[in-house]
């Protein structure tokens, strides 16, 4: 494996390939193997639409997503993924060896003037240097369309790019101190109180270098206080390269757009999710990758498909190591996966990883509940580690974006995720409307659920 290097901390955009989190690789691995030739297409949200890019981030944009057309797999990268993640087939390896991003064809950035003026960079210096055209504020559009298991890899990189370039250009008011010695003091309560653990932060970090920080401090408090007993552990981190440039383990198994996209491409919602645990068991083998997500089309229905037949009389529910909870109230949601375990007569323990907008108390709150239910307890902790800043001319915090993409068709059907939270679902409206009548779902709303202020900005 790779030893670290430095990297010059005023590295920009997308410096590897491999710097996706590794639920893009695993899903890509089983779209090439079940779906090779479905067309697909994508869509951008900004939860936080007050917080916009200046006419300056976003032509700094188009160049950095120019450029992604250029990343190839490195011959070290490539033995680290065959090292590291041996279940990942030869010839999806293979496959990825010879990948490459197509932008000119497949992706289309859009800039619309907001009609306002940036009033967070606009100084005299900077209309100077840059032009007051420049510092116009406007609204974002990003469209991806190809084939599903070409541009399943463009999410992480593209909400990278967003979010680095509106705190380089719409938001400046940050710098770097103490950035390092807040993630190690982070990890060292999680550390001490028991929690294990995984650095989940790429797609909304503040910069490659921000990123580059948390891991080395959770890394020297992972030394220094995961050692004896009830001390937790850092299991790893999500981001691929960053995993190989730290000697760390890769985390992670499958996001929504897995279950999106073959419930569009069926167009059977009552099916899909049973369809793609399947699919991903035959892909990667049983006791592989074993983290299930429940809430794609809410919780309640995928356990009615969790609890169906796999082979040789066990279930899906019995196959799986445990569950990802990633919308709804999670002290809530390990009641339910009790109830639900116990249903099942099933008396393995198992794995809830939480990984939902979290930070340090609400990971000790909520190892607390699921230990105390009998549960494996995990956490993928995300943008409190890579984009916790406070502004430098005010003790305010520096809001980050809330940012997402997800798959909006495939096979020329539209996908809709609807979630165990309202503020999450996404998609073609009236789709979720039709979807939600045939599953009988509930609509649920958590108070600590607005999208819009997870990480700050609320007064």
């Amino acid at each position: 494996m790779a030893t670290d290097t430095q990297y010059d901390q005023t590295q920009e955009g997308i410096p590897s390939l491999l710097d996706t989190d590794l639920y893009k690789l695993t899903m890509q691995c089983a779209v090439l193997a079940n779906y090779p030739d479905v067309d697909v297409t994508y869509a951008f949200t900004n939860r936080t639409p007050d917080l916009k890019l200046t006419r300056a981030a976003f032509e700094w944009l188009e160049v950095q997503c120019a450029k992604l057309g250029d990343l190839r797999l490195t011959g070290d990268e490539l033995e680290f993924l065959k090292k590291a993640c041996p279940y990942l087939p030869a010839a999806y390896i293979a496959y990825l060896e010879k990948f490459y991003f197509r932008p000119a064809e497949q992706l289309k950035l859009t800039f619309t003037p907001a009609g306002e003026t940036s009033v967070q960079i606009g100084t005299e210096r900077e209309e100077r240097e840059l032009g007051a055209d420049k510092l116009e504020l406007g609204d974002v559009r990003i469209d991806v369309a190809g084939k599903w298991v070409e541009t399943i890899l463009y999410e992480i990189p593209l909400l990278v790019l967003v979010s680095e370039a509106f705190f380089k250009f719409s938001n400046t008011d940050w710098n770097y101190d103490g950035q390092e010695e807040r993630a190690y003091n982070k990890a060292k309560v999680l550390l001490q109180n028991g929690c294990v653990f995984s650095e989940f932060g790429t797609r909304r970090r503040r910069s490659y270098h921000t990123q580059e920080l948390v891991i080395k401090g959770i890394i020297r408090a992972n030394k220094e206080f995961s050692k004896g007993d009830g001390a937790g552990r850092l299991s790893g981190t999500s981001n691929v390269h960053f995993a190989h440039r730290f000697n760390l383990t890769p985390i992670g198994t499958v996001a929504h757009e897995w279950f999106m996209g073959i419930a569009a491409i069926t167009d059977d919602y009552i099916s899909a999710n049973e369809v793609g645990l399947g699919k991903w068991v035959n892909c990667f083998g049983e006791g592989t990758l074993g983290i299930a997500l429940t809430d794609t089309f809410g919780t309640e229905q995928f356990l009615r498909c969790f609890a169906q037949p796999y082979k040789n009389g066990k279930s899906y529910a019995e196959t799986f190591a445990g569950v990802r909870q990633d919308s709804g109230d999670p002290e809530m949601f390990v009641k339910r996966m009790r109830e639900f375990y116990d249903s099942q007569g099933i008396k393995e323990e198992k794995t809830i990883v939480f990984s939902d907008s979290l930070d340090v108390e609400l990971c000790l709150k909520y190892n607390k509940a699921a230990r105390a239910a009998g549960f494996n307890v995990s956490f993928g902790v995300g943008t409190f580690l890579t984009n916790d800043f406070v502004h430098l001319s005010q003790p305010k915090k520096s809001t980050p974006l809330n940012i997402v993409i997800k798959i909006s068709s495939a096979g020329g059907n539209p996908a809709v995720k609807i979630s165990d939270n309202i503020g999450k679902n996404t998609g073609d409206k009236a789709t979720v409307e039709r979807v939600k009548r045939d599953l009988g779902y509930t609509e649920k709303r958590w108070e600590d659920g607005d999208e819009r202020f997870r990480w700050g900005g609320k007064e």
